[in-house]
């Protein structure tokens, strides 16, 4: 395990120049202290977990110390925001300090929020506080422990620095990781300006760094589009299974690599509402929950848009053509195996839209009920489950359905049924009312609770002793958590 100076920075992002990023240097904090790290996420870069107690590590996070080998740059780019274009946003908050290659050889980008003020601040003052930098780190950590693809949080530098919102809060920084930061607002940027030299080098840095298989086919870039409509229909395929909300699908929230990426008011749902919309700032429901599939082939059409100048147009639709197929054979091979479900059958898709029919507007907790579905057989599981559903009756002869699809399934013991779904169906997951209540101890100064739900949400599946309180329905306060994008 490594010491924090024995990092070792290869910032290939920085060296492409002026034209993509801007040198910043960060805003300290004042009186920089530890909130909450990740363990899982510093052993990417083979750090010993005790340097996250030291003086220097808060420091280096706040913005008081840097590697003399880093190089902070502020990234330009551009993007669809609620559907409109705004031909350029950028690193408002945030910088990427540097690169660092692992003893594996994984290079990781070390990208600090809520680091002050950059070229495209906008009128922002470039902070970022506790509240959304809490938020942000546990949803990171608590969706790759899903299995869901998401940029990893390394830590959460809290401060005694004044931020105005909607009232004064407390400035703080998360330190992100992810192999890369690039958006699909970075083609769309050198596309809309017509600088297409720059362009080229921006596709020829993703494709080398990131897609280096796809040199190997025909044609490259198409090879390395296709792989991006797959990475992103089997991500929200992800999103839709486990019932998580994005809040802001903009395109310049939206990674060159399929992962889960600058999230600000998400929510996994509660009850389950295909309609829910978890950013009270998105009046038209543009980025609700069932709207996050087509939105996701509206995202990569504008992708697909500006790299016209690589790829024909009938090439470009007919990988977009793969998106729907992808994200459906992804996501209802999730859905069978939440189900309990080792085979395939025709009618598997009804089944599963059925089940969500009848969850919908009976107040049905999404993720309790398929937890429970893998506790007993599923003849006792869905009569438990009965009382749950307004339609009975409804109800009753989708759970026949289901006991003869399990029967033909094949010969089982209760075991390995309850292992299989078990190890597929959280019994926890980030709910809006436990960050709240983490948040409102870490406001008042106290970060146990933030860092003993961080501990939880690194096990989800696995039922773990004295947390059954981190397993319960929300209380009816809890489930109407209004969240904006403000942070």
């Amino acid at each position: 395990m490594k010491a924090l100076d024995e990092l070792t920075f290869d910032n290939r992002f920085a060296r492409l120049g002026d034209a993509f990023s801007t040198h910043v240097l960060p805003e300290p904090l004042d009186e920089p202290r530890l909130v909450v790290a990740s363990k899982a996420a510093m052993a990417l870069l083979d750090l010993d977990p005790a340097v996250a107690k030291t003086p220097v590590f808060a420091e280096l996070f706040g913005g008081h110390k840097l590697w003399a080998e880093a190089e902070p740059r502020a990234m330009v780019y551009s993007g669809h925001q609620f559907g409109g274009y705004t031909p350029q946003l950028g690193d408002g908050r945030g910088l990427l300090l540097g690169e660092v290659y692992n003893d594996a050889g994984e290079h990781w980008d070390l990208h600090l929020k809520g680091a002050g003020m950059t070229p495209y601040s906008r009128m922002g003052d470039g902070r970022a506080v506790l509240r959304s930098s809490i938020r942000e780190f546990l949803a990171s950590e608590a969706l790759h422990a899903l299995g869901i693809p998401s940029s990893r949080a390394l830590c959460v530098i809290g401060s005694s620095t004044p931020v105005w919102r909607e009232k004064q809060e407390r400035g703080a920084m998360v330190l992100r990781l992810a192999h890369s930061h690039i958006r699909f607002g970075h083609f769309e940027y050198f596309y809309y300006t017509k600088k297409p030299e720059q362009q080229a080098e921006l596709a020829e840095h993703v494709l080398n760094l990131h897609y280096p298989e796809c040199r190997e086919q025909p044609e490259p870039y198409l090879a390395m589009f296709r792989e991006i409509v797959e990475r992103n229909a089997e991500m929200i395929a992800k999103w839709q299974a486990y019932g998580f909300c994005h809040g802001v699908m903009n395109t310049d929230n939206m990674s060159i690599l399929g992962i889960t990426f600058d999230f600000g008011p998400f929510a996994f749902l509660d009850d389950f509402d295909a309609h829910f919309i978890c950013n009270h700032s998105d009046h038209e429901g543009r980025y609700s929950f069932s709207n996050q599939v087509p939105i996701g082939q509206w995202n990569l059409s504008a992708l697909a848009q500006a790299l016209t100048p690589f790829i024909s147009v009938d090439a470009l639709k007919e990988a977009l053509g793969l998106y729907l197929p992808f994200y459906q054979a992804h996501y209802l091979d999730l859905m069978r195996r939440r189900l309990g479900l080792t085979s395939a059958e025709e009618d598997d898709q009804k089944l599963v839209e059925d089940l969500l029919k009848l969850m919908q507007n009976s107040g049905v907790d999404y993720t309790l009920f398929f937890r429970r579905l893998g506790d007993e057989s599923a003849a006792l599981a869905v009569t438990r489950l009965r009382d749950d559903f307004v339609d009975l009756a409804g109800f009753d002869a989708w759970a026949e359905r289901y006991k003869a699809r399990v029967a033909r399934d094949g010969d089982y013991t209760l075991e390995q049924r309850r292992e299989r779904m078990h190890a597929v169906n959280p019994l926890y997951i980030l709910r809006n009312y436990l960050a709240q209540n983490a948040i409102a101890a870490a406001e008042s100064g106290d970060y146990s609770e933030v860092r003993r739900l961080h501990e939880v949400l690194t096990r989800p599946f696995e039922e773990q002793a004295g947390m059954e309180q981190y397993a319960q329905r929300p209380p009816d306060w809890g489930k109407h958590l209004e969240i904006s994008c403000s942070s």
